[in-house]
């Protein structure tokens, strides 16, 4: 299942194949059958569906090696020999939703400054010269719940770009000319962030949902980013890169037993420090609204519904990732089929129940639709809605949709690395570890009852707000059909005196 940030834009226009469009086409013309005749060959034998379906075989997909240091620090390794290289990740917990509102950027601007800026034995830009003539990389990034620091070098490369890692973690030199490069470019995409339609719709649409002074919907302004100093960066890299706050986790071409005592040499003599904790974050279902952000230079409409998701603990989270399949999984899905193929009434539409891994996803339904279809579209949709809750899903759809869902499922833990990526997710965030195990039965057990069930427990169409992003002078008819709308102000607020916008 799709978690959601940003919303997915999964449908647009320009993934649609030619063949997809010409099978659409194809959709709309009904299906005549010839009058019998003598002449009119016989059907064409179709062997291929006598071919048995082998259930699938069991997932067992390669466990890491999971060590916890006594200082707190937790590593995960998972040797893969198949090619001369070792990967690295740094893990830390504390990222955007725990920045203060009058410093919103610090945890973006912290992650570039810090990597830029070097150490106390190297600065950035020589660190970059040394790692292009390994053809290895250092990075650090700030993210939603976490900063990190990662690396990758050839095998041999391994100890010195380990060293330098160590370094850049443990002795950063956060530099002021980098500091303001840093937010130049977040100004920049300030000044930019109004410039997409469909950016827009995502940015409003999560706010409507979330709440716009929700951590998870908050955006950085001129004056957030212009309040950054330097002191907040050495202050959140102190408060935030203690082992108690750290998972590390390598892969690649190595012996377990030898990289466990180089990573022990490493990090076990640093002292525990205290675990960050991230504030509790209260969530609210959005009222039944129709808002509308004029774009007048553009001649179709983004419409985005949205209402709240679940979390992956969840235990209807598999009958949820079946329900989601039917109703947006693809091209076969009842939206796309009824909303696109049939009706005509979109150039794209998609949608997603959301789970997030500690708070509430996302449940949306969008479209990209002409301008004077914009009210139809979104009526659709929301018809459509009320048939995932009223109409069960066919055996075949059913079926179709268990399959998808655990195809999918395996190809995205069809290597070592991927299984350690989401094995070192699942301890982030405190799951079993035998959640991946667990997902095949959990779906395989799923009935068309489960699927009306949890649609009608978790969808509300009273809590589901609507968001248009078009020109409303071809709007017709107009949004009021749908309810009483309001207006949504993006305008960005001006840069502190004596600031230029970038």
């Amino acid at each position: 299942m799709k978690t959601l940030n940003t919303l997915s834009t999964k449908y647009l226009a320009a993934v649609l194949s030619s063949a997809v469009l010409a099978t659409a086409s194809v959709a709309q013309t009904p299906a005549t059958k010839p009058a019998p005749s003598s002449t009119t060959p016989a059907a064409a034998p179709q062997p291929w569906k006598k071919i048995p379906i082998p259930p699938l075989n069991a997932f067992k997909p390669a466990q890491p090696k999971r060590i916890e240091l006594a200082n707190g620090l937790v590593i995960f390794l998972q040797e893969d020999h198949e090619l001369p290289f070792i990967n690295g990740n740094i893990l830390i917990r504390g990222g955007t939703r725990d920045e203060p509102d009058a410093k919103l950027g610090l945890v973006s601007i912290y992650g570039d400054t810090w990597r830029t800026s070097g150490t106390a034995t190297i600065d950035g830009d020589k660190l970059d010269d040394q790692l292009e003539a390994k053809a290895a990389s250092i990075e650090t990034s700030g993210g939603g719940a976490s900063t990190s620091v990662s690396w990758s070098s050839l095998k041999g490369d391994f100890d010195t770009v380990f060293a330098a890692t160590m370094d850049l973690l443990l002795h950063p030199t956060f530099k002021a000319d980098k500091l303001q490069l840093a937010k130049g470019q977040a100004e920049t995409g300030i000044s930019r962030r109004n410039d997409d339609a469909s950016g827009i719709a995502n940015r409003e649409a999560v706010k409507l949902v979330y709440g716009p002074h929700n951590p998870y919907a908050r955006q950085p302004e001129y004056s957030t980013v212009d309040a950054i100093t330097l002191e907040d960066l050495k202050a959140w890299h102190d408060k935030t890169v203690v082992p108690n706050n750290i998972i590390v986790s390598v892969s690649g071409d190595f012996d377990s037993a030898a990289m466990e005592a180089k990573l022990r040499a490493a990090f076990e003599p640093l002292p525990r420090g205290e675990k960050f904790e991230s504030a509790k974050i209260t969530f609210t279902d959005p009222k039944r609204s129709v808002n509308f952000v004029e774009k007048s230079d553009v001649n179709q409409s983004n419409v985005v519904i949205v209402g709240l998701g679940t979390e992956r603990s969840n235990p209807d989270y598999y009958a949820l990732s079946v329900m989601n399949e039917i109703f947006s999984g693809g091209f076969d899905s009842r939206v796309v089929q009824n909303v696109r193929t049939k009706m005509g009434l979109a150039y794209s539409v998609g949608g997603s129940f959301g789970a997030s891994y500690d708070h509430p996803g996302i449940f949306y339904v969008e479209a990209a639709t002409k301008s004077g279809s914009t009210v139809a579209a979104t009526q659709a949709m929301l018809a459509e809605i009320e048939r995932l809750k009223t109409v069960p899903p066919t055996p075949s759809e059913l079926s179709k949709a268990k399959d998808q869902v655990l195809n999918s499922f395996i190809f995205h833990y069809d290597s070592p690395d991927k299984t350690l990526n989401e094995q070192v997710t699942l301890a982030f965030y405190g799951y079993p570890a035998d959640t991946l195990e667990k997902y095949k039965a959990g779906i395989e057990k799923v009935t068309a009852a489960d699927v009306t069930r949890v649609a009608n427990k978790y969808i509300d169409t009273a809590k589901l707000a609507i968001l248009t992003v078009g020109n409303e002078s071809e709007i017709k008819p107009p949004l009021s059909t749908l309810g009483t709308v309001t207006n949504v102000d993006i305008t960005i607020p001006p840069p502190p005196p004596g600031k230029r916008a970038e």
